[in-house]
């Protein structure tokens, strides 16, 4: 009887050391499916986001495309990217970018208003070369405001800080268009800011939003 009794004890510790390499085998192996599956997620997600963002690039594109005047293919596509970059920076929608470009400067190349204002986004040297030491953006004298990537950039800034001041879109356009100066001076007598400017830009935006859903 002894004898059995130390043979179930000789046999009961392979047996054990077997089942607690099972018990090891299956927590690895779960470990393995389970940070295989976290991976494959990920890698779904991020291919997902690259199309979602290739798709806004080419929405962003072919918008351009169709009112540009003056551009090549190669300066399309780097309009595109900067667009989209800056929109994603500040927050803005894409095409309310492309509405306010669309507004200024009819999208043409190297546009100058009658006040001097420079490029796609019509920014004025002056305040160009200030946004430009607060975002470290080269500045070569107001032909600058001729580089498009340049352009967008500074006139997104500019835009972005037209909100911060006022807290409010409309009035940070109005200012975007008529100068903050001005637009102070006249909330300052109470008098009622033009809309004009406004109108066209919401226009263009809603217009751009039904054909260039981005």
């Amino acid at each position: 009887m002894i004898q059995f009794e130390k043979l179930g004890i000789f046999l009961a510790k392979p047996v054990a050391f077997l089942l607690v390499l099972i018990y090891l085998v299956q927590s690895i192996l779960l470990i393995y499916l389970v940070t295989e599956k976290f991976q494959l997620e990920e890698q779904i997600s991020y291919q997902h986001k690259q199309i979602t963002e290739l798709e806004e690039k080419l929405q962003i594109y072919n918008a351009i495309k169709d009112f540009q005047i003056g551009f090549n293919e190669t300066e399309i596509g780097t309009l595109a990217n900067v667009i989209y970059e800056e929109s994603d920076r500040y927050h803005y929608d894409p095409m309310f970018v492309l509405a306010i470009i669309l507004t200024e400067s009819s999208f043409k190349k190297g546009q100058k208003s009658y006040v001097g204002a420079r490029g796609l986004m019509q920014v004025v040297p002056f305040v160009g070369k200030d946004l430009a030491k607060r975002s470290g953006v080269e500045w070569n004298g107001s032909e600058t405001l001729y580089d498009v990537e340049k352009n967008i950039k500074l006139g997104s800034l500019h835009l972005f800080e037209q909100i911060l001041e006022f807290g409010d879109i409309k009035k940070a356009l109005v200012a975007y268009n008529m100068g903050e100066t001005r637009v102070r001076g006249m909330l300052r007598r109470n008098t009622e800011l033009p809309d004009k400017y406004l109108n066209k830009v919401l226009e263009n935006f809603k217009m751009l939003k039904e054909n260039y859903s981005v």
